[in-house]
């Protein structure tokens, strides 16, 4: 079955006259592969300096081509990106030492230990100073939870320790934007909150963090602003509030009568209107919630209890593009 048209992105307004320069942007990336295929279909994106990004979108949306564009790791078809307001890839070699990043599987030797493998990183450097080469390397596995494993060999690594010291290796130096593309990956629920909370610390010491995921409830847990893709098009970008206050904010009240409740708020002119077990909701659409109460209670109906949920970020998703958020595929 042919893949629906994609949603125009909403304009939430990522950014901000007069402040700080956007950490990343990119204008019109695309990129557009020789048998035919559009990955990234002209990307507008715009990243806040300081922010938490989260970059979503399905397996196979384009994420982590786009992200490879921008690291000028792969070519763009057309349009142009921009990493701490340097154009990349031309003048990527002066601005991606300030850039820490995490692309896909990190790749090291196998029969290096995690520090071995680091100090080599760390030794290509031509510009770190070898004699603090064991501080930096044993700082960066302190911050990754992998002191206790430094001298263990890469090849006996599982899949969280692996990528664990890719995230050391994107932090062996300050980063004033760090690129991470799944970086939770192959953790346990313990792994990922420490990556949690270090994602949040990088952002207090002021750095910009660029959050690529197909996990919604990891995302919006930490991340300030966010962009959803999907086919390769942008769709929606913004702080979680200007996403939140997109969607559709939803009434359920509880009561011992749901049908008369729910003839109460048809005639409100709420939206979706739907009976329970124990009482009634709908969508507010305008109509404020003091507004729903009081009519209730005006119309006798016995009123038990009375929540607006708010759109979680799936339910943004859903109601930007008009479909499911798989996350398993």
């Amino acid at each position: 079955m042919a893949a629906p048209a994609a949603a125009p992105a909403t304009a939430l307004s990522p950014s901000r006259a007069g402040g700080p320069a956007p950490a990343l942007v990119t204008r019109g990336l695309t990129k557009r592969f020789r048998s035919g295929q559009v990955a990234v279909d002209g990307l507008d994106l715009v990243v806040p300096a300081g922010s938490v990004f989260g970059f979503l979108g399905p397996n196979g949306s384009g994420k982590t081509t786009t992200i490879r564009m921008v690291l000028g790791l792969v070519a763009a078809t057309s349009g142009s990106a921009e990493l701490l307001g340097v154009a990349v890839p031309a003048a990527a070699a002066t601005v991606l030492r300030r850039v820490g990043a995490l692309i896909e599987g990190p790749a090291f030797h196998p029969y290096l230990s995690g520090r071995a493998n680091l100090e080599r990183l760390d030794a290509a450097d031509a510009l770190a100073d070898p004699r603090t080469t064991r501080q930096r390397v044993g700082r960066a596995l302190e911050r990754v939870g992998l002191t206790a494993a430094a001298g263990k060999r890469y090849r006996a690594y599982s899949l969280g320790m692996r990528q664990r010291l890719g995230l050391a290796a994107a932090l062996l130096h300050p980063r004033e934007l760090l690129v991470l593309d799944e970086p939770t990956n192959g953790l346990d629920p313990q792994g990922t909150r420490e990556v949690r909370a270090l994602v949040r610390d990088l952002a207090a010491e002021g750095a910009t963090v660029f959050l690529s995921s197909h996990l919604l409830s990891e995302v919006e847990q930490v991340c300030s602003h966010v962009a959803i893709l999907r086919s390769g098009r942008l769709v929606a970008q913004g702080s979680l509030a200007e996403l939140g206050a997109a969607g559709e904010r939803r009434l359920r009240v509880e009561t011992s009568e749901p049908g008369r409740a729910a003839d109460v708020l048809a005639s409100l002119g709420c939206r979706g209107v739907e009976r329970f077990g124990d009482g009634a909701g709908a969508v507010l659409d305008g109509v404020t919630p003091e507004h729903a109460c009081a009519a209730l209670v005006t119309a006798g109906v016995p009123v038990r209890g009375l929540v607006v949920r708010r759109p979680s970020l799936e339910d943004t998703f859903v109601s930007l593009t008009g479909e499911g958020f798989d996350v398993d595929q």
